[in-house]
């Protein structure tokens, strides 16, 4: 007995073959259909950005407090971590490199240094592995993607807090007395962090197109770190009797890194005067923080809907 398969009979809801030539586009948007994962316009990422805050400020915290869960001492390494640092920094340069002479308060000058620059470069660092190491919440979720390198540098700005309180136990143990001027941290603070986040910005968009990137950062970090006075006075090591090209000082003491930290030691330490600074340094300090944050907040949009694909 011969088998006749029969054709079903098409349903009122089939769907039927669009016709070639058909404007495809048209037809969507006339079914309110849109492209999944699209980007939108500047103004609505930074709407639906401002929409998820409490979203970033909790995943900061989160990740904060999750940092250290296995260890036994416990978010204690928040501070042991970079004291630890400063007091290995204050070995090799203070005491075996000698490069404290001419500079008073030396271990405040160096520990303020060692707290800023390591916001940074932990925020850069951090960025760097935003998208790349966040795939999975990258794809099972829809959400501005520049939350996550924002929320890193949120984290690293909370970090530093834990570092700041104990800057300053460390500042009036080594007699240096409080004083106005510290207020002045909060917008030092405040524009550092403008920067850190619009590098991190640019970063996490490299690092989720070149994985490697994230192995090459250590080295670039520390390089930078090396040219941007955290261990040594930059005014003191370029002066008349150092035996540099006149133009060393100048071009080192535009370096970003250097006038954030600058800034920070001149808001906290008594001894480290005005005379210490490049001109214009709070223009420059702010000029950074546009430059970086605009411009990384820019870059970082135009691929946002490339992260997560391929």
């Amino acid at each position: 007995m011969s088998q006749v398969l029969h054709t079903p009979p098409p349903t009122p809801d089939a769907v039927a073959p669009v016709p070639a030539g058909h404007d495809l586009a048209a037809l969507a948007a006339r079914h309110g259909l849109s492209v999944s994962g699209a980007r939108p316009s500047l103004p609505e990422y930074v709407r639906q950005l401002w929409a998820r805050r409490h979203f970033i400020t909790a995943f900061a915290t989160a990740k904060l407090t999750a940092q250290y869960s296995q260890a036994k001492l416990g978010q204690v390494w928040q501070v042991m971590t970079p004291l630890l640092n400063a007091a290995v920094y204050y070995f090799i340069f203070g005491m075996l490199m000698n490069t404290s002479r001419g500079v008073e308060d030396f271990v405040p000058f160096l520990v303020t240094g060692v707290f800023v620059w390591t916001f940074t470069q932990s925020s850069i660092m951090a960025g760097t592995k935003a998208v790349s190491g966040n795939l999975g919440l990258v794809r099972a979720l829809h959400f501005p993607r520049a939350a996550l390198p924002v929320s890193f540098c949120l984290q690293q700005l909370q970090q530093l807090m834990f570092s700041m309180a104990a800057l300053v136990v460390i500042l009036l143990a080594f007699g240096v007395p409080p004083a106005a001027s510290w207020v002045l941290a909060v917008p030092a603070l405040v524009l550092q962090f403008v920067f850190n986040a619009g590098v991190a910005l640019v970063m996490a968009r490299v690092g989720s197109k070149i994985p490697d990137m994230a192995q090459l950062m250590p080295f670039l970090l520390r390089t930078w770190m090396y040219g941007s006075g955290v261990m040594f006075s930059i005014h003191h090591m370029t002066g008349p009797d150092s035996g540099l090209p006149s133009w060393v000082g100048p071009l080192l003491q535009v370096n970003p890194a250097v006038v954030y930290i600058d800034l920070m030691r001149f808001a906290l330490i008594d001894s480290f005067g005005g005379g210490m600074l490049p001109d214009h340094v709070w223009a420059m300090a702010v000029g950074w923080a546009l430059v970086a944050g605009i411009g990384g907040f820019i870059y970082f949009w135009k691929a946002e809907e490339t992260y997560g694909r391929g």
